[in-house]
């Protein structure tokens, strides 16, 4: 199934999400994407406990940093840890770092519904949005996310995620940028995703 391009503006479901995709394109002005040295805690404040910066070294997206209730999630300090850790099935990790991989080459954001089942077998929804950074100067090295409950569960903190189900991915794309790269590195890429919805 293709993704379809989503046009600027649409609304996503957490404060957090919303807030950091509107900080992002904000300080990216007229660039494909603002450097990871132009970000500033104190403006995303209210969405820091979910926000994360991955580091994309050697093909492998790691953690450089990961707010606190995102850590509680998963049970640990995510810092260092691989991203593609997070997702146990084979399928869905396939899916989420392509759409990693084409947020970086498309320049633009991707949001992402999930739902999250814990040990004990809870569900709750989560929304993801994941957004592409410079550092110094280079492209594909950061990547800004937040990753937020669109309704906190009460178990969150205390019963770790186990399982994690894609339910929609979409492009958002940002004001004011042109659908085509705006330098030789910036490529087009297709975006895949697997079909929503549980059984």
């Amino acid at each position: 199934m293709r993704l379809s391009p989503s046009l600027f503006g649409t609304k996503m479901k957490t404060q957090s999400t919303t807030l950091l995709f509107q900080y992002w394109d904000s300080l990216r002005g007229s660039r494909s994407a603002p450097e990871r040295g132009e970000i500033e805690p104190g403006a995303v404040r209210h969405a820091l406990l979910d926000t994360f910066i991955l580091e994309n070294a050697r093909e492998e997206l790691s953690f450089r940093l990961a707010g606190t209730r995102l850590c509680a999630l998963f049970g640990g300090e995510l810092k260092d840890r691989s991203f593609a850790s997070l997702w146990t099935d084979t399928a869905t990790r396939i899916e989420v770092l392509r759409m990693v991989d084409a947020v970086m080459d498309e320049a633009a954001g991707a949001v992402t519904g999930l739902a999250f089942e814990s040990s004990r077998g809870a569900m709750a929804d989560f929304e993801m949005v994941v957004l592409p950074l410079r550092h110094r100067g280079k492209t594909h090295a950061r990547v800004l996310g937040a990753l937020a409950p669109v309704t906190a569960p009460l178990w969150l903190g205390s019963d770790p995620v186990t399982r994690i189900e894609i339910r929609s991915m979409r492009i958002i794309w940002p004001s004011g940028l042109p659908r085509a790269g705006t330098g030789p590195d910036e490529r087009r890429a297709r975006f895949t995703v697997v079909t929503g919805g549980r059984a």
